[in-house]
């Protein structure tokens, strides 16, 4: 058998290779993050003695190694992937000198391949990968998003505090289009109630009344507000960008969408976790079928009890939170609407909360037992009913 350690990095990648007695192959060598180095590596794997297994680990850095794992896979290699934090810690341990290079790296990392039980890691199919991105690329879009109501609400405070009470959706289509016509109050005090209320009535489909319209240009014309062309010129260029990201992630989640028809995928049928919070989940985990416990499916997440023990002595205490933050934020947020739509969620959660656990806490709690269901669900391919748990 023979074990390959890779250390990634941008622009180029160490590589050493050995076999399971410790026999060293090839020393360690350096090739380019390009077709010419990817294609000096193959040749080297490719002379290695095709009836011996071939074992290759990297470290999960980012997208740095992603086109190397696609050349691998395609090629017909299986690898790997470990976690940064094992790979330091194994080398921690394996010598007390403070020596840290990339050539020191990836022999550490073909050492550490002998001493773990060896779980290629699936590329199902570039679907997968393509929907991580989308669903990544969503969440940091609509955290701008989010950034940019911030700040349109903060020059609104300013220049036109009144606003903002008048709707029940501060954002929504019709607030939207009065800010984008009459961005000052000035300009809103002015308008005729009559000529504006037909349109009005159209963009909220009769939800906004002619009173809270008449009582809005009320605000405006006493208003306590201060405007000018500065702060109209934000309110316009705010507005802007918001158009401009509400479009974007409206795209991105019809892709969404679109990829998750391709897949059967349980976790949808729990109600509370809505098509877009799924395709987070699954892209996040990738194969399920990789994990052979719910235990490893919240260690993943970084979720799991963090626990000391020594002697007679025993602790737990809090989440290690370690692993995908992204996914952790993620189960963590979709876990108040299980508990609102599902009864056997929502008795859970009370019997925690009774047994003085914090809301937190509490939640936490709850995604445990989430997690455990998704497990179930996507390994026996079941749809979820609430008398089955």
């Amino acid at each position: 058998m023979y074990v390959v350690g890779i250390d990634i990095s941008k622009f180029k990648h160490d590589c050493f290779i050995a076999t399971e007695t410790g026999q060293v192959i090839q020393k360690t060598f350096t090739f380019s993050n390009d077709f010419r180095g990817f294609s000096d590596l193959l040749l080297k794997l490719r002379s290695l003695d095709s009836t011996q297994e071939i074992r290759i680990g990297l470290e999960a850095t980012g997208h740095y190694g992603s086109n190397l794992k696609i050349f691998l896979h395609d090629n017909g290699f299986s690898f790997m992937e470990l976690n940064p934090l094992l790979s330091e810690r194994y080398r921690q341990v394996s010598s007390l000198r403070k020596t840290k290079t990339d050539k020191i790296d990836c022999v550490m990392i073909s050492k550490l391949l002998l001493s773990l039980d060896y779980k290629p890691y699936p590329l199902k199919s570039y679907h997968m990968l393509a929907l991580k991105s989308l669903v990544r690329l969503r969440y940091r879009l609509v955290e701008s998003r989010t950034k940019h109501k911030v700040r349109l609400q903060n020059i609104m405070d300013l220049t036109f505090p009144e606003f903002f009470k008048m709707f029940s959706d501060p954002f929504g289509q019709t607030s939207m289009y009065l800010l984008s016509h009459y961005p000052t109050a000035p300009k809103l005090a002015t308008v005729c109630v009559d000529s504006l209320f037909e349109e009005i009535h159209r963009i909220s489909r009769g939800q906004y009344s002619y009173a809270k319209l008449q009582r809005l240009i009320e605000l405006a014309q006493s208003t306590i507000g201060h405007s000018n062309d500065i702060f109209e010129l934000q309110i316009q260029s705010t507005l802007d960008q918001l158009k401009l990201y509400t479009n974007q992630i409206d795209q991105i989640e019809i892709k969404i969408i679109g990829i998750m028809n391709q897949y059967q995928s349980m976790i949808t049928t729990i109600k509370g976790i809505s098509v877009i919070s799924a395709a987070s989940i699954l892209s996040e985990y990738g194969d399920l079928s990789l994990f052979q416990s719910p235990a490893q499916m919240l260690a993943f997440a970084g979720l799991e009890p963090s626990v000391y023990q020594s002697g007679t002595q025993q602790f737990s205490g809090r989440m290690v939170k370690r692993g995908s933050a992204f996914l952790r934020a993620t189960l963590m947020n979709v876990a108040p609407y299980v508990v609102y739509h599902n009864p056997v969620f929502h008795t859970y959660y009370w019997k925690k909360r009774n047994e003085g656990k914090p809301n937190r806490v509490a939640l936490s709690h709850v995604v445990k037992k989430l997690l455990r269901v998704i497990y179930k669900l996507e390994k026996d391919q079941i749809p979820f009913q609430s008398r089955s748990i």
